[in-house]
């Protein structure tokens, strides 16, 4: 297997994703939000790349079974329905729902990568369950969203820790330098709301009062779902009625 680390989303165009399997990671917080959400009951989301293209979207499919989540500046944007704090998209609030979904830095990645051959959701939350899924792969990227195209440690991280499961499975591994690099903090650092919170990303959001996030960020193997993307929808290709992981299994 080939592994490729990118660390923030400007980094790739199509001719890096084109015919491999492209797992998006935003810890704090996009993809962690898509993962709750899709185990709590979510039909879909739609990623976009602005507000007013979140709202126009909201606006053709009808907002009955519509929600419109996420971010700027780490706060819901006006007009929206929810922010981008997984702790809001619980199963009695998402469950039949569509969800439209626009933030800073992760929709972004999600839009990156979407020319790939197949895109897949990560997040610590299905850390276990996203290496399996990519188990079998030969060419594979993962991609950090970062924070303002610029490297994010926790995305770094999860891309590390997932690494460090696949090297259990696969004597075949050759890495990209961004690849080792995320290899050996998976290694030094542990996955905890305490490593989470000493990033930019974790002071920002302590910052803004949103620190209780952390802790659901940093939670492995929280569920046992791999969102995938097609055609700009996120889903679950085999969901599961509101299953949970097995419990944290250390990377």
């Amino acid at each position: 297997m080939k592994a490729e680390v990118y660390f923030t989303w400007g980094e790739v165009n199509e001719a890096l994703v084109d015919k491999r399997t492209v797992v998006v990671m935003d810890v704090i917080r996009a993809t962690t939000v898509i993962v709750e959400a899709l185990a709590n009951g979510a039909r879909g989301i739609f990623p976009t790349e602005s507000t007013d293209e979140a709202a126009r979207l909201a606006s053709s499919l009808g907002r009955e079974e519509t929600l419109l989540c996420g971010e700027r500046r780490g706060l819901k944007p006006e007009g929206f329905d929810l922010g981008n704090s997984p702790a809001e998209f619980t199963p009695e609030v998402v469950e039949g729902k569509q969800l439209i979904m626009s933030t800073t830095n992760g929709t972004r990645a999600l839009l990156a990568a979407e020319d790939a051959s197949r895109v897949l959701v990560g997040a610590f939350l299905n850390l276990s369950a996203v290496a399996e899924a990519v188990g079998g792969e030969e060419n594979l990227v993962l991609l950090c969203a970062g924070k303002d195209q610029h490297f994010a440690l926790e995305d770094a991280l999860c891309a590390g820790a997932l690494l460090m499961m696949l090297t259990r499975e696969r004597e075949d591994l050759t890495l990209n330098d961004a690849a080792r690099v995320a290899l050996d903090l998976a290694r030094r650092y542990p996955i905890t709301a305490d490593t989470l919170r000493s990033t930019s990303a974790g002071e920002a959001l302590t910052e803004l009062g949103l620190e209780r996030d952390l802790e659901l960020c940093a939670s492995v193997d929280r569920h046992a779902v791999v969102p995938e993307m097609k055609e700009r929808r996120v889903y679950l290709p085999n969901p599961r009625k509101r299953s949970q992981g097995s419990g944290r299994r250390t990377p």
